[in-house]
């Protein structure tokens, strides 16, 4: 896109774009040469008369701003841009509202996992036991967060998900947008019986509409977590209906059924974490950091954030040019920044022939190499269904095995 002023910033390049916002990657201009780089969250140009909506998308900004902690997002900025136009002869006026909030330079998780498998590379739990324990530290402050007057907020994120979990190329870990966070004193409370957040990660009870408080985000990190330990996505189903029935009634299993060295230690902080009784949970974040953080400190190797910015750099090092080519505006940068990794990576999976790759099946502990043949008409099927679920095509295929071993 070309580079466009909006207020007091400008917008160089836009992210992501979905029903509700545009994303865009900005640049905040002040005097005697100030910049200062965000990313900035705009309402879609159609919903901004909807009063519900706006209000919703305020709620958002207040309740973000009142957070200020280092493994939560910060934001800089709320406010409104008034752009007058004419069509046909006749002038509109546009309000739209926005969010400006720091710009973070690494991935999110639901990126890191795909891409190690397409580089070959495991994913270490010690990484994932620090990532979740930072998780959880700001998890555990949003939740113990009060007003003016010292009273509860009850703030629930709601969506705690891979993608709303970032680590940056310098080691450190946030936790990423309260869009859909509630806190107990909001005048624009969810209905009774509405389900907001992403199924696969939800809480049993956030699947059947019920009340909410702090642990259901503990249960979802504890799904989050089962996942980056194991390579096994927990809850799946044909249909949503499915996956909310296996949240709610389906067997939990040990992580060492899928993978036979995951740490008892490990196996039993999530097993805790995941309990369907919100009763028989972590009671807090913070009990469940400090068993995390107990097992790392006890570890062979504990990782440091250096240890973590070192391990995203080398994984993601052929993307981060491109990366910071978004910042600039020469052609060349310009060019590589247009380079869609993604879209890179789904070319490579669309191949006739499933790529042969160690792997170890669940319950076993022999390695053996599988090599699956499949029709081109079956893989732009796989390709498809990995597209939308965003993930790989071998990851799909791994899944989808898992899961008939699962109920052999």
């Amino acid at each position: 896109m070309r580079e466009q002023q909006y207020g007091k910033y400008l917008l160089l390049d836009r992210i992501a774009v979905g029903g509700m916002a545009e994303i865009f990657l900005a640049r905040q201009m002040g005097p005697e040469g100030f910049e200062k780089t965000v990313v900035l969250k705009r309402i879609r140009p159609h919903l901004g008369d909807k009063k519900s909506f706006v209000r919703m998308f305020l709620n958002e900004a207040k309740l973000a701003a009142q957070l200020n902690h280092p493994n939560i997002i910060h934001i800089h900025d709320l406010g409104k841009v008034i752009d007058g136009g004419a069509a046909g002869g006749v002038r509109s006026v546009e309000t739209s509202y926005f969010i400006a909030m720091e710009y973070l330079f690494g991935r999110d998780m639901r990126r890191v996992l795909p891409k190690c498998e397409q580089l070959g590379i495991a994913f270490p739990i010690v990484y994932a036991c620090k990532i979740a324990s930072q998780v959880l530290e700001g998890l555990f402050y949003a939740h113990q967060k009060t007003d003016l007057q010292a009273r509860p907020l009850g703030i629930v994120h709601r969506d705690v998900t891979p993608e709303n979990i970032f680590v940056s190329f310098d080691g450190g870990v946030k936790v990423l947008d309260f869009g859909i966070a509630k806190a107990a004193n909001q005048v624009e409370m969810t209905r009774a019986g509405e389900i907001k957040g992403k199924l696969s990660y939800m809480s049993p009870e956030q699947c059947m509409g019920k009340p909410l408080d702090h642990r259901s985000d503990i249960f979802s990190l504890g799904v989050v977590l089962y996942e980056w330990v194991t390579g096994f996505k927990l809850f799946t189903g044909e249909s949503d209906v499915a996956v909310l029935k296996s949240i709610t009634d389906g067997k939990i299993y040990k992580p060492s059924y899928f993978k036979g060295d995951v740490p008892e230690q490990i196996e039993q902080i999530l097993m805790r974490a995941l309990e369907k009784d919100p009763a028989q949970r972590y009671q807090t974040a913070w009990e469940m950091q400090y068993d995390l953080d107990k097992f790392l400190a006890n570890n062979e190797f504990t990782p440091s954030n250096q240890h973590l910015a070192t391990f995203m750099k080398q994984v993601f090092a052929d993307e981060m040019e491109a990366e910071r080519a978004r910042l600039s505006g020469s052609p060349e940068v310009q060019r590589l920044a247009s380079l869609d990794v993604d879209k890179l990576t789904e070319e490579q999976t669309s191949e006739p022939r499933y790529t042969p790759r160690q792997t170890t099946l669940p319950g076993r502990g022999q390695q053996t190499n599988l090599e699956v043949q499949f029709a081109p008409e079956e893989i732009a099927h796989l390709t498809d269904i990995a597209s939308r679920n965003e993930t790989t095509v071998p990851a799909l295929v791994r899944e989808i095995v898992q899961s008939f071993l699962r109920f052999r």
